[in-house]
């Protein structure tokens, strides 16, 4: 989407803001012993009680309203009534629909305390993001995001996965500009422009670079290792990028 007036930027904040504090919410829930299951239903009520609509069911038909993966999990898993146990790492994707304008916002955590290795992960992956988001104007070739997260990657020694990318959203969950990949593709002539409403999102993860889908038809593994991802939706502008989520 490409922001034309005011009105429009209104209506993505409101329903940025709406998916940002869903995520924190469910952040704050997922204990041990609580399952995805019942934190996908706290996500279903609030959702409701602001008006709004699951954007992976409306759009796809995702079984649940939210996305909600564990440790080889790493991104589009169905929550299930398995609990929590103290170490698990955790992403939840919270994205939804409110007044025809699309929010998209994700993190990862680990449920009590992480471990050295997952600590250095989810640090090096929020980095990423922040750091490709930090530098976003118009104007600069897309590629310039996959180049910033691979230098980020690189130095703190983490892989990408290379098949889970950032995304146009606004009117829809994805649309243009299509796919933006978190590894830099020189073939990629794109270029952002102002008011242009995108994702940033980075999944760095220990050893794998290309996430399989399995038999459910949903969920994202990596065969070996685990991963982390943690999203923004941004408008672009000529200076400082706004941040919605």
């Amino acid at each position: 989407m490409t922001i034309r007036n005011i009105d429009e930027l209104e209506g993505l904040k409101r329903a940025g803001a709406l998916v940002a504090d869903i995520l924190t919410k469910m952040r704050e829930q997922a204990i041990v012993g609580r399952t995805p299951r019942e934190l996908d239903a706290l996500a279903t009520r609030w959702m409701q009680e602001a008006g709004a609509h699951p954007a992976p069911a409306l759009t796809y038909g995702f079984p649940a309203t939210t996305c909600i993966s564990v440790n080889a999990v790493v991104a589009h898993g169905i929550p299930d009534d398995t609990p929590f146990h103290d170490g698990d790492l955790v992403n939840i994707d919270v994205s939804a629909e409110l007044d025809g304008y699309f929010g998209d916002t994700g993190a990862s955590f680990v449920v009590g305390k992480a471990n050295e290795r997952q600590q250095r992960l989810l640090d090096a992956t929020r980095e990423a993001r922040d750091a490709a988001v930090a530098q976003l104007r118009a104007g600069d070739l897309i590629n310039r995001i996959g180049r910033t997260v691979e230098v980020v990657a690189a130095r703190r020694g983490f892989r990408i996965i290379r098949n889970l990318q950032s995304h146009g959203v606004g009117r829809a969950l994805h649309e243009a500009p299509g796919s933006i990949p978190s590894h830099y593709d020189p073939r990629d002539t794109r270029r952002l422009h102002e008011g242009m409403v995108i994702t940033v999102e980075p999944f760095l993860s220990t050893h794998c670079t290309h996430a399989n889908e399995l038999d459910d038809g949903w969920s994202m593994v990596c065969r070996k290792g685990f991963g982390a991802q943690f999203e923004h939706t941004v408008v672009v502008t000529n200076g400082e990028p706004i941040i919605l989520t």
